[in-house]
């Protein structure tokens, strides 16, 4: 009973923090976009030139740019909470239906690249932690820490330079090739065009998972149970598999769910590159036209997104730690 209880207050307490968290990012972001330089009026006219001032007029009046900075916060967080996130004014559509059709694309360019992330920088940090010292540790730390200062755009051009234009073995963007009826677009065209983009979007963090795993594992095989395991004759992928995996796991998982703010910042650098439709792409796009509505739905839902992320690794700990499941319970 007691155990339980427990549970119940720490769940409490996490979901308090995010209710914290979403309002003050809902407040902080609302006062930056009203104090920045992004005009919604100006965008307005530049998209419709011929608008008279009784229109322009109006279109203000709509939109409540007349009122002070409180009273739209009130109306804007007051709609907030009956669901509604307002209308983009660039797609002339409801903010969470945007959300919706475009956050499935991202979802799977993320998970796709999140995956090849983690596998491929847990994998390579073993590798490095297990030959500590020798040319192949040397080779593929020089390589990460390179990796680590490569920014994420000039990776997509030459990917796509490479692939696309060169070699010819992958599309130029786009998530369906181009003239095809959505019901007619196989599994195997979307994933064809999905390489490229998740391709480029793993190389933000793979690098970070294996220089991280790397340091783990090194100080877990200079600990005195592993020379004691080693002095009983067993192997370094038998130590690994027995006494490593354990050890490094739980921090590889920390690093690679805290990776989830990167790649949802590196989604809007890699689907502009690719033309690929999803969240990051439309955020691009409501900042460049002004559209406040659907910049502050994607802030809140990327927001929300990420605190997610880091709910589910604090909840993978207790499968993975058993120090942690015995504090636990």
């Amino acid at each position: 009973m007691g155990s339980k209880l427990k549970v119940i207050k720490q769940s409490g307490a996490y979901l308090v923090r995010g209710v914290t968290l979403l309002i003050a990012i809902s407040i902080l972001s609302f006062v930056l976009m009203s104090l920045s330089p992004i005009d919604p009026m100006r965008a307005y006219v530049q998209a419709n030139p011929g608008a008279s001032a009784e229109n322009i007029a109006k279109m203000e009046e709509f939109w409540g740019l007349n009122d002070p900075m409180p009273t739209r916060f009130v109306k804007w967080g007051s709609a907030l909470l009956r669901g509604d996130f307002g209308t983009s004014k660039l797609y002339r559509r409801p903010v969470l239906e945007i959300i919706g059709t475009r956050f499935a694309a991202t979802l799977a360019l993320m998970l796709t690249a999140w995956t090849m992330s983690g596998v491929l920088g847990f994998s390579i940090g073993c590798a490095m932690g297990l030959t500590q010292g020798s040319f192949i540790d040397r080779v593929l730390k020089r390589l990460c820490l390179i990796m680590c200062s490569i920014p994420t755009f000039w990776i997509g051009l030459v990917f796509l330079m490479l692939f696309s234009v060169w070699l010819g073995w992958f599309p130029f963007g786009m998530a369906v090739p181009a003239g095809v009826a959505a019901g007619d677009v196989t599994i195997w065209q979307r994933l064809h065009h999905l390489v490229l983009p998740a391709a480029t979007l793993s190389f933000l963090s793979f690098a970070n998972v294996a220089l991280h795993t790397r340091e783990k594992l090194t100080e877990v095989m200079s600990s005195e149970y592993v020379l004691f395991a080693r002095a009983r004759g067993k192997s370094r992928f038998q130590i690994l598999r027995q006494h490593g995996f354990r050890n490094i796991l739980m921090p590889a998982v920390t690093m690679q769910f805290s990776s989830f703010s990167e790649l949802f910042g590196g989604s809007v650098l890699a689907e502009n590159i690719f033309g690929y439709p999803g969240l990051g792409a439309a955020a691009s796009a409501a900042g460049l036209q002004s559209d406040i509505p659907l910049l502050l739905g994607i802030t809140l839902f990327s927001a929300l997104f990420v605190f997610a992320g880091n709910a589910i690794a604090n909840g993978l700990y207790v499968v993975i730690d058993p120090r942690v499941r015995e504090g636990v319970a």
